[in-house]
């Protein structure tokens, strides 16, 4: 009984929970979107970190820049489509 543990010894292990993000805000990556979230924003997934992107569709090859990270997600806007994508419009 002579050990105590306070609140603050649990921080250390609400880090361990989420490991650290692959993606950084600002950062441009280039990405091929796999599905459309229930919200009707494209999804892709940059090493397993899943990332909704607006006016994207399955099939979309783009490049994107990162506005937001959360615990278990990331949202990104489309900086570039790619040629597929140009020739469409």
């Amino acid at each position: 009984m002579s050990e105590r543990r306070s609140f603050g010894a649990r921080r250390g292990f609400r880090g361990s929970r989420f490991p650290p993000k692959p993606v950084e805000i600002g950062k441009e990556y280039e990405v091929d979107v796999q599905e459309t979230s229930r919200r009707g924003e494209g999804i892709a997934r940059i090493q397993g970190l899943v990332t909704f992107i607006p006016n994207t569709k399955p099939g979309d090859h783009v490049k994107i820049r990162i506005t937001r990270i959360s615990r278990r997600f990331a949202e990104a806007e489309v900086v570039e489509k790619g040629a597929a994508e140009k020739e469409e419009e």
